[in-house]
């Protein structure tokens, strides 16, 4: 089959044919409808992240089951599924608690070794093994997963779409509803107005935030912010955003989420906090990076900073129940999706994304 292979950050990213061996036990084959390109994808194509290579690329995906492996039971040839880049053991006691984006085998096996539960990979190149991405590797014509990272969905949702809810619909709107349970009329910052920092204003509008402030250099995404539920609009290129959202809200929000993933817009969002306000942390920057604040403060003013770690959703639970609103007209998606090319186009996909115009591109297979 073809699939998208990143080798290393000098060398270009290739189309190619590659094996994919049949699922083990717990592992489920899935023929991809559509796979979304993220800044997680982009970071890796940069060296940015310490990423086991080679691997076939990509984590964001939807697509149709193929093929059971042994004392699969959840799922059936047929079923439509979305992909989870946090496919739950369901074993370990993050999993048993209910906090399944914690999922230690996943935190220590599926992520850093670029493997599945049971250590070993499932793709190669004429016999030399490849990774995998984060359990998924969409940037295929088929994937092989565990179970629990294909979510059983409703078959009358377009996969064409519903394939950005395995991470950016599920990261933005998990933040807000999961990790920050934002209340009604509390006050909102969103820094960076991309694909998750568009679903984490949706996702503070679902919560019945007051005021949604999104921030962006570039003022096309905070005016799309608008039609996801943002009320106001900073234009960071024309000035410090702290001192724009005080001139706003004289007394800071109650959560300020980056969305954005830098160090300076980490700063920016625990500034931007009144009292006993939290930053969330949504948005990821490169390894090793390091941000400040001053601890007094934050103590004085009753202040936190919260990680979000894929929204701190439940897959199982969450992905369905998303895809759910999108049918019944609660959840935009369709405004997400900027361009949909074919996946030998991968890479002019990921110029797109680096341009910062584009939302979110889907590659189809």
């Amino acid at each position: 089959m073809k699939a998208i292979v990143f080798r290393d950050q000098h060398s270009p990213i290739e189309h190619t044919d590659v094996d994919l061996a049949g699922p083990n036990e717990g592992e489920v084959r899935v023929r991809i409808a559509a796979a979304g390109v993220c800044h997680s994808d982009l970071h890796v194509k940069r060296g940015d992240w310490d990423a086991p290579a080679p691997l076939v690329m990509g984590h964001e995906g939807s697509g149709v089951v193929v093929e059971l492996g042994e004392g699969v039971t959840s799922l059936a040839v047929g079923d439509h599924v979305v992909l989870s880049w946090v496919p739950p053991c369901g074993q370990c006691r993050y999993c048993r608690s209910g906090h399944e984006a914690r999922c230690q085998k996943v935190a220590t096996i599926v992520g850093p070794k670029g493997v599945l539960f049971d250590g070993t990979s499932r793709l190669s190149r004429n016999g030399t093994p490849l990774h995998h991405y984060l359990g998924v590797s969409s940037f295929a014509e088929e994937v092989v997963v565990p179970a629990s990272g294909a979510v059983k969905v409703r078959d009358d949702a377009p996969l064409d779409v519903i394939a950005v809810v395995g991470c950016a619909v599920a990261t933005g709107v998990g933040a807000v509803l999961n990790t920050a349970a934002v209340e009604p009329g509390a006050t909102v910052a969103v820094i960076g107005c991309g694909g998750v920092g568009l679903n984490v204003a949706q996702g503070a509008r679902l919560a019945g935030a007051e005021r949604i402030i999104a921030i962006d250099v570039l003022a096309d995404k905070t005016r799309l912010a608008m039609q996801f539920g943002a009320t106001d609009r900073i234009d960071a290129s024309l000035g410090d955003p702290v001192e724009q959202l005080f001139a706003l809200v004289p007394d800071g929000v109650d959560y300020a989420f980056d969305a954005f993933g830098h160090t300076s817009t980490t700063e920016q969002a625990i500034q931007m906090l009144g009292l006993g306000g939290a930053a969330v942390i949504v948005g990821l920057p490169r390894t090793g990076a390091k941000a400040a604040f001053e601890p007094l403060v934050l103590a004085e003013a009753d202040q936190r900073i919260l990680g979000s770690n894929y929204g701190s959703v439940r897959p199982s639970i969450d992905i369905p129940a998303l895809v759910d609103r999108y049918m019944d007209g609660q959840l935009k998606l369709d405004p997400l999706i900027w361009a949909r090319r074919p996946l030998a186009e991968a890479a002019a996909a990921f110029d797109d994304l680096e341009s910062g115009e584009a939302l979110r591109t889907l590659l189809i297979p």
